[in-house]
């Protein structure tokens, strides 16, 4: 049976008190980066935030950013650009894979 490792990385289920303890980061932290929206967590029923393993990485390469002087503003814009540029990436090996008849 093949893993696909990206899916276990973007299941959001960890909670902010546990991702407080793996980044070493506030809680209060972490939810001022969500108001940044520099990360984004999904909410249960009861409204308690779920990360994933992929957000525990982005908010130490915040977090490092941020040590080194970085603004939140400045991250933002540079998640932005990159977000983009992984979208337009994502559609044109779509064309492509659709051109050639081919599957992810």
């Amino acid at each position: 049976m093949s893993v696909d490792k990206s899916s276990y990385k973007d299941k959001k289920v960890i909670s902010i008190g546990i991702i407080s303890e793996l980044t070493g980061l506030s809680e209060r932290k972490i939810r001022y980066y969500e108001e940044r929206k520099l990360i984004f967590p999904e909410r249960t029923g009861k409204g308690t935030r779920k990360y994933s393993f992929s957000d525990v990485e982005r908010l130490m390469e915040i977090a490092d950013q941020i040590e080194d002087g970085v603004q939140t503003y400045e991250i933002k814009k540079e998640l932005t650009k990159k977000q983009k540029r992984d979208d337009r990436n994502k559609m044109i090996r779509g064309q492509i894979n659709a051109q050639f008849n081919m599957r992810n």
